[in-house]
C-alpha cells in the first residue's frame, strides 16, 4: 500500500464500494478497500467517508481526488506515516 508523506499529512489511494451492508476497512492485494452503506448519490458516499475514517484516524481526512470515482486519494492531516501503518495494521487480511 502506497502512502505519500506531504507536508500537511499522509495520502493514501483508496477503492470505494458503495451500497454495503456495513462501513468497511480492509486491505486486499495492497489495497486499502472502503466498504461504505450509502448508495452513491448526492456525495453522500463521500460524506460517510470522511466522517468514518476521521474517527478512525483521530485526525481531520479530506478527499484530495476522485470526487467522483470509487478510486480516491485521501489526505489524513498531521500524521505520519508510522501512525497510519499502526491504525491499518489491525485491518491487513490474513
Amino acid at each position: 500500500m502506497k502512502l505519500q508523506k506531504t507536508t500537511q499529512g499522509i495520502v493514501i489511494d483508496i477503492y470505494v464500494r458503495p451500497n454495503s451492508q456495513q462501513f468497511k476497512v480492509k486491505i486486499e492485494n495492497d489495497e486499502l478497500v472502503v466498504s461504505c452503506r450509502e448508495r452513491p448519490v448526492k456525495g453522500k458516499v463521500n460524506i460517510e467517508l470522511i466522517k468514518e475514517l476521521s474517527k478512525l484516524f483521530k485526525r481531520r481526512v479530506e478527499i484530495v481526488s476522485g470526487l467522483w470515482s470509487r478510486q480516491k486519494k485521501i489526505l489524513i492531516t498531521d500524521t505520519g506515516v508510522n501512525e497510519v501503518n499502526e491504525i491499518l495494521s489491525a485491518y491487513r487480511s490474513e
